[in-house]
């Protein structure tokens, strides 16, 4: 599980909590359902409105995926390709199809197979890639999604606080009315922001990294397989890998381009 995302929801919900109730508010003062269901009812029916259902559907179960932890690794998948290159370099490219069967990794496994059963090395990059950038486009659907939220999450909640100063507009002769009038209409704007700030960019943003990292794990195996199928050096291969990464994040990586 991912550590950060979860604690960055429950720290940004004891702020919130904290702020309320330091000035010796009452926390239940700010629960207004009403706004509940015109911000959060509207902002979601405006969501539905802008996606397919089945994309909408996808969109809502893919806010738990912001709290798994990294499957996706760069270093991992650097030294995995070493290894195919060091057993292809040793017994020849036919071994690596015993290595692919026991690979739980779809999309290393499908270009093992492709360059085992010799496909010319342009093609294999071409399946690979469009395989890659069908995956990138499903990703953006995705984060599109809660990018989406975001921005009716407060469009909403102005319209709710509308909502709330025609109501109190049209009982201006009662006083003693305006200003809970005035506290339900400001909660609607409270409520969109939240939408937006706590929940929706947040999520959109964790998506958008794991996003980047899964493309980048798939661009590191798709050039380590070419580079495995044109019969490159081990260390050539490790090097040209090492790219990918980080200065501060090169030098841990095991080197196993030294085996011949």
């Amino acid at each position: 599980m991912d550590i950060a995302s979860l604690a960055g929801l429950i720290l940004g919900a004891v702020m919130l909590v904290f702020g309320i109730v330091s000035n010796g508010a009452d926390p239940m003062s700010y629960v207004d359902i009403a706004s509940v269901i015109i911000t959060l009812g509207g902002s979601i029916a405006g969501t539905l409105a802008s996606f397919k259902l089945n994309d909408f559907i996808s969109g809502l179960k893919s806010f738990s995926l912001q709290f798994k932890g990294d499957a996706q690794d760069p270093t991992a998948m650097i030294n995995n390709i070493i290894n195919l290159s060091n057993v292809a370099r040793k017994e020849g490219l036919l071994a690596l199809e015993e290595a692919a069967n026991n690979e739980e990794d779809a999309f290393l496994k499908k270009g093992i197979m492709l360059v085992v059963d010799g496909t010319d090395p342009e093609l294999v990059k071409g399946i690979l890639e469009t395989d890659l950038s069908c995956l990138e486009d499903r990703h953006k659907k995705t984060i599109s999604f809660w990018d989406k939220w975001a921005e009716l999450g407060p469009a909403w909640g102005m319209i709710g606080t509308l909502v709330g100063l025609v109501n109190m507009l049209n009982n201006l002769s009662d006083a003693s009315a305006i200003g809970p009038a005035m506290a339900v209409a400001l909660l609607t704007t409270m409520y969109g922001s939240l939408i937006a700030n706590w929940i929706c960019s947040p999520c959109s943003a964790k998506l958008k990294v794991n996003n980047d990292l899964e493309v980048i794990v798939k661009t590191v195996t798709i050039e380590g397989l070419l580079s495995i199928q044109a019969g490159e050096n081990p260390r050539v291969i490790e090097e040209k890998l090492k790219s990918f990464l980080a200065p501060s994040v090169r030098d841990s990586l095991g080197s196993g381009g030294g085996e011949e």
